[in-house]
């Protein structure tokens, strides 16, 4: 009788296990209209849907297993890991005038950023999906995950955090307050006495940390005047100081299960392309679907796709297109008391997870990590490669080693992109394009104006044309160590600028190890922290070159580099009492031109001054429209955008 009901019991748990991962309900929140009505083209108006995607996974399934601690996570009667995901949605009032491409926008620490006027000219429907469950703030798109406990009792894990401050502050979150831990929830301490913890501060990145005693800090809150116990705060007596570099060392507990994320991105647009119940508000109309990512959300998405979860449980494609923007690593949302907000850069965790081999999108060896892999291995496996636009500015070369996402791990040869993907280096920009010359108080010059939006609008719609009719986009641009483009930063051909330190600093990287719990290749499993350097397996990282005004050779040239007003950077340095000497985080250069000859041999400048290379406001302008015209013809900028930039040049006052 016992041997019966256990194999009773036996082909229930099969039974159960065999559910699909689906989106079990849709709750709208909110239905309007778009921009009170706003026309938007031949499409019309759209309507802005707001709602809660109800999921649940198989811990079990095969697309499903790599997802860490899934299976420490609570389940539902059928067997089944829940989560809640926050979604907002742009279609169409008419659907019928849409072009079937989904277009789906992947948040950045929650925030759902308006969609392009343009593209929603053309008919695309929007859409965001929560994925990142360690989040906190309002007005953030979130996905409620569950906690992992060991058979009902609480995890607990040791955790390293860094803090580097802007401006002097009594209080941090146990988070940190670099990348990794803005508006993110901390873990929070498994104990409120300072013996179990340890505060450390240096300079450089690199020096030997100095123990901050354990009297001069604790877990508390002395942000508004009396200090208040916390376990989530961590309070400096004399505050941190901008200058420094503090990393932490505490027990954590309660680790959220944040791999979840992957398989709600991949679920929710699995609904919207193939669902046909009532509940999906685009069942029918979604011919072909699309990623784009910037940032951290690119770093996302080279996740997704190298843990496999570009194919649904039915085995169907998820996004027959993405462009992953100003990322080059992958994120750390799926180990053990992940934190997926993290950068790696130069003076800033540069001993956090994330951006261990493989780097390359084919596989390839590294001869240094001992890895074998790419990040489109399971695609391939799965017989899903996406057309994917891989779209990087400077910065990426300087501060996330992007030259090893197309080079040998020596810098010596060039390697062949997979005939899926397109690289595109906008040169001479940084990460993210200042809108005005304003005086960071970090480099004390200009940020870089130099805007790569207009050619990466345009690469969006060569992306829709690839992945919608078959239509080649324009071949890569990027540079390259064959054509000597691409240097080692001491050989780019810098020329001395006044008032401008170069030391050819660059974010190297050297292999780390994370302990034996930890699956590097899949940046998956339980790290040990802080990591431990490799001192002999050390990466040669490579920047783009330079021509007489310090402005880049190799890559895809915008309308600014093409007729530029000054030399743009994708690196500055951070002045005293900021780290002094070291890169500052995402920030570039803008340097400008002299006006005249004799302005600049005043201020001893090697570049030819605006005087000297345009003569006057009608040469510059001439150029212009040159430029903007040989740009629209080779697909590198819309011929709205052209019009625009054109009608600046024009009404500049450069020679006035």
């Amino acid at each position: 009788m016992k041997k019966i009901t256990l194999f009773i019991l036996f082909l229930w748990t099969i039974g159960n296990y065999s559910v699909s991962a689906k989106i079990t309900k849709i709750e709208i929140l909110k239905q309007e209209s778009y921009q009170n009505g706003r026309v938007f083209g031949n499409i019309g108006a759209f309507v802005r849907i707001t709602g809660l995607a109800y999921g649940e996974v198989n811990p079990f399934e095969a697309h499903n297993k790599i997802i860490q601690d899934i299976t420490l996570a609570p389940r539902n009667s059928r067997g089944m890991v829940e989560y809640i995901t926050e979604f907002v949605m742009l279609k169409p009032v008419d659907m019928s005038k849409s072009n079937g491409l989904l277009f789906y926008n992947v948040p950045n620490r929650g925030n759902a950023y308006g969609p392009d006027t343009t593209l929603m000219k053309r008919g695309y429907v929007f859409l965001w999906g929560g994925w990142q469950g360690d989040l906190y703030g309002d007005n953030k798109l979130k996905i409620k995950v569950p906690v992992a406990t060991q058979n009902g009792k609480t995890i607990m894990g040791r955790l390293h955090t860094e803090f580097v401050v802007n401006d002097p502050t009594p209080t941090v979150p146990l988070s940190g307050t670099t990348f990794t831990g803005q508006f993110h929830q901390p873990y929070e301490t498994a104990s409120l006495d300072p013996k179990t913890a340890r505060l450390t501060r240096k300079f450089n990145p690199l020096d030997e940390p100095i123990e901050i005693p354990s009297t001069e800090w604790s877990f508390s809150d002395c942000s508004k005047g009396d200090c208040v116990p916390s376990t989530t705060q961590l309070s400096l007596r004399g505050g941190f100081d901008p200058n420094y570099i503090y990393e932490f060392q505490y027990t954590a507990k309660n680790p959220l299960v944040l791999g979840l994320g992957l398989a709600a991105t991949r679920d929710i647009v699995d609904f919207c392309r193939y669902d046909k119940s009532v509940q999906n508000p685009l069942a029918g109309y979604v011919k072909k679907s699309v990623a784009i990512g910037v940032s951290q959300c690119g770093n996302f998405l080279r996740t997704f796709l190298h843990l496999g979860f570009n194919a649904s449980e039915k085995n169907q494609i998820i996004f027959d297109g993405l462009n992953v923007h100003v990322a080059t690593r992958k994120t750390s949302v799926n180990i053990r008391f992940g934190r997926p907000g993290g950068a790696g850069l130069q003076h800033e965790e540069i001993l956090f997870a994330g951006n261990e081999a493989p780097f390359t999108w084919n596989i390839t060896t590294d001869p240094l990590s001992g890895t074998t892999g790419g990040i489109l291995e399971n695609c391939a496996k799965q017989g899903f490669l996406p057309k994917i636009m891989h779209t990087v500015s400077s910065t990426e070369y300087w501060q996330m080693r992007m030259s090893l996402r197309t080079t040998d791990v020596y810098g010596k040869t060039d390697l062949e992109i997979p005939k899926n993907v397109r690289i595109y280096h906008f040169a001479s920009t940084q990460h993210g394009p200042a809108p005005n010359e304003n005086i960071n108080k970090i480099t004390g010059q200009s940020n870089n104006t130099n805007s790569f939006n207009d050619s990466w609008r345009a690469l969006h719609v060569a992306l829709e044309q690839w992945v919608m009719e078959g239509k080649n986009p324009p071949a890569s641009q990027y540079p390259k160590v064959a054509d000597k483009t691409l240097a080692k930063s001491t050989e780019i051909g810098w020329q001395t600028l006044p008032n401008i330190p170069f030391k050819g600093l660059v974010d190297g990287y050297t292999v780390r190890d994370f302990g034996k719990e930890f699956q590097a290749k899949w940046m998956t499993g339980i790290v040990h922290e802080p990591a431990k350097l490799i001192k002999d397996k050390v990466y040669t990282v490579l920047v783009p070159a330079v021509d007489q005004d310090n402005n880049e050779i190799g890559g895809l040239h915008t309308l600014t580099r093409r007729v530029p007003l000054g030399t743009y950077t994708g690196w500055a340095l951070r002045i005293k009492g900021y780290g002094e000497g070291n890169l500052a985080p995402l920030d570039g250069y803008f340097l400008p031109f002299a006006k005249t000859k004799a302005e600049r041999l005043v201020k001893n400048d090697p570049r030819l001054s605006l005087e000297e290379r345009y003569g006057n406001s009608e040469h510059y302008v001439s150029l212009v429209k040159k430029a903007a015209e040989e740009m629209v013809k080779e697909g590198l900028i819309l011929p709205e955008d052209a019009e625009r930039e054109i009608k600046k040049a024009e009404n500049n006052s450069l020679f006035d």
